[in-house]
């Protein structure tokens, strides 16, 4: 039987090494080599699993578990499947072990739930539930920070869903280094992942948030990545997939966090819609495309004299780049100079807009504060600004232009391939091919 080794692993970015060092050679960090086995290689393996036929797996492959939340399911893409480890992440104290909580709580009775922790006391977990009104037969509590006692009782208990509170406290006596650590996060995770699998067990990890902003722990071995966004102003908070292999990456779902836990938000328009009318002026409304889902926000912007020799260009909620872009086309194809003046942009209720539909409703926004003149009234407006001045289409013309009407809106300027082929009973559509056409159609 071979020996087992001994290598130095840095805590910091997880790099080997063969012997000790007092700087690391990958990250240049000082004095976070530790020392670790290396298991040994076993002199005969245990046989693995064998290849199944595609025909024989039966129509059971596209079960997935409600969770109890629509919005939720959503998220998810349809609800939990089975044998999936999804990777929830967000700031501290954003809601993540509450929210989970009451997922599992609200699971059907008829699986068996497991919820682990090893920053909280069994006590304090109840306490929670208790003030969340929780009750639920089904659900066993488990507080450890060992990863092999985690992943015994929940095949004692014959859990069907597992949730670990959080990733970060897990340990395994494999490996000799501290919680925390990327030895440890990559071990405990890709036993997690293998346990999952091979048990066809859904597990939740709940993972906190680097200064960087990113989940600490390795994001490609699970199979969903789920954020926690929140705006410490706002009492609403957005749950968004960046990585999810059984549904759409960019879905969102929107929740309210109450005193008695979160509630789901069915129609979030209605949240990001400051107010019922668009008379003032520098406000438009566009229709963003979130997932699977048209979504209305309000878009404000402010043109003010600038103080200085260099003017501000300040953009919350879409990309500040793309706002110099637009910038230089209004004044290039637009006949509209703003070398003088500050412009500030913003996205009402902290949503971020990463596509180009709202090129047009920033441009219409920008030109109404700078002359003072309000859009017209119950207006939406999309599109893609080009660099020639051409206003391009963009996808989902026709569902975004059906949830404006839904919404109470009467006009809506689009480009002029978006315009739907049979006409939209309720709201009047006008097509724009030019930005300089939008800017007279909007603010006639």
């Amino acid at each position: 039987m071979a020996r087992a080794k001994t290598a130095y692993v840095c805590r910091e970015c997880g790099a080997h090494a063969v012997k000790w060092q007092g700087q690391c050679p990958d990250c240049d960090a000082w004095n976070t080599l530790t020392q670790t086995t290396v298991s040994s290689s076993p002199a005969s393996r245990q046989q693995g699993p064998e290849p199944a036929v595609l025909e024989s797996l039966g129509e059971e492959t596209g079960l997935r578990y409600p969770t109890g939340f629509s919005e939720f399911d959503r998220v998810l893409g349809g609800g939990l499947v089975p044998g999936s480890v999804v990777l929830l992440g967000g700031d501290p104290g954003v809601g993540k072990s509450t929210l989970l909580q009451q997922v599992a709580a609200q699971l059907p009775a008829e699986l068996q739930t497991c919820y682990a922790t090893g920053e909280e006391s069994l006590h304090q977990i109840a306490q929670r539930s208790h003030r969340l009104g929780l009750d639920s037969p089904s659900l066993h509590l488990l507080s450890d920070s060992s990863l092999d006692n985690i992943l015994q009782q929940a095949q004692a208990t014959e859990a069907r869903v597992l949730v670990i509170d959080s990733i970060q406290t897990l340990s395994s006596e494999d490996v000799p280094s501290a919680p925390g650590s990327v030895s440890q996060l990559r071990e405990c995770v890709s036993r997690i992942v293998n346990f999952a699998k091979q048990k066809e067990v859904s597990v939740f990890l709940i993972g906190h948030v680097t200064k960087e902003g990113a989940i600490a722990g390795p994001q490609h071995m699970v199979d969903t990545v789920l954020y926690f966004e929140t705006d410490p102003g706002s009492r609403y908070t957005i749950v968004r997939a960046v990585k999810n292999r059984f549904g759409a990456s960019s879905e969102m779902g929107v929740f309210a966090m109450l005193e008695t836990g979160f509630r789901e938000v069915k129609n979030p328009s209605a949240i990001f819609l400051s107010r019922e009318d668009n008379s003032g002026s520098g406000s438009i409304i566009t229709t963003s495309w979130e997932g699977s889902r048209p979504l209305l926000v309000e878009i404000q912007a402010l043109v003010a004299d600038a103080n200085s020799n260099y003017p501000k260009r300040l953009a919350q909620g879409i990309d500040q780049n793309r706002l110099a872009l637009l910038i230089a086309v209004l004044q290039r194809h637009g006949g509209i100079g703003l070398s003088g003046e500050d412009v500030f942009v913003n996205v009402v209720g902290g949503l971020r807009i990463a596509e180009t539909s709202a090129d047009l409703p920033v441009l219409l926004a920008i030109v109404s504060s700078f002359r003072d003149r309000p859009c017209r009234e119950k207006l939406v407006s999309f599109g893609e600004v080009g660099l020639a001045g051409e206003v391009r289409p963009v996808r989902f013309g026709s569902e975004r232009i059906q949830e404006a009407r839904k919404q109470g809106f009467t006009t809506a300027i689009v480009p002029a391939s978006n315009v739907p082929r049979k006409k939209i009973k309720g709201i009047e559509v006008i097509a724009v091919r030019k930005l300089d056409d939008a800017l007279t159609e909007a603010l006639s």
